[in-house]
């Protein structure tokens, strides 16, 4: 993987990462909300998911520069 990332690619991770903050915040509010448990899991499950991808995407822009 290369070090740097294009304007373009920094762009879209950003992009990227404001969905995922989004999707982040209405699962979070849906799932107080929600009475079904099975629905209830899957957006658990999303939130958790979600988190991750949001930090593998906080990596891309933080550790751009390091040296791998």
């Amino acid at each position: 993987m290369t070090k740097y990332l294009g304007l373009h690619e920094t762009l879209d991770i950003h992009e990227l990462l404001s969905f995922k903050n989004l999707s982040l915040t209405k699962a979070t509010t849906m799932s107080i909300l929600v009475q079904d448990p099975e629905l209830k899991a899957i957006l658990a499950d999303d939130v958790t998911s979600g988190t991750q991808h949001i930090l593998q995407l906080q990596e891309f822009l933080t550790k751009r520069g390091e040296a791998e």
